[in-house]
């Protein structure tokens, strides 16, 4: 036989509801204050880039904070070719504010694949 008297406490259940409520609540309110992870960054950077300019990102070779957000260089492949040693790559500059939203890219060089960058001399 079971008991089917309601034994619950009124006060325990409001404050187990208020508990429940809370953190739903206040990262719905942080979530715009929050900045974004490096990881975050990164993937929406990559993703952004490709989504404008339709070429794929393969990796990025700097990234760093600045006062305005976020600055990324990105190496996208422009151009395939056959064999892959000759395709057509180039270095994006990408610039993202805080929250790692796009605010600005420019092809800063462009490359073959196979290449590797000239040796400055040093002035000797």
């Amino acid at each position: 036989m079971s008991n089917t008297k309601d034994t619950s406490d009124p006060q325990l259940e409001q404050q187990s509801s208020q508990e429940s409520q809370t953190p739903h609540e206040s990262s719905d309110s942080n979530a715009a204050d929050r900045r974004p992870s490096p990881m975050e960054v990164l993937r929406q950077a990559r993703g952004q880039l490709e989504e404008l300019t339709g070429m794929a990102a393969e990796s990025v070779s700097s990234f760093e904070q600045t006062e305005e957000g976020w600055s990324l260089e990105v190496e996208v492949l422009e151009l395939e070719r056959v064999p892959d040693t000759m395709s057509l790559m180039a270095s994006y500059q990408v610039e993202l504010d805080p929250q790692g939203q796009l605010t600005g890219y420019r092809r800063v060089r462009r490359y073959e694949r196979g290449r590797a960058d000239a040796r400055r001399s040093g002035g000797r």
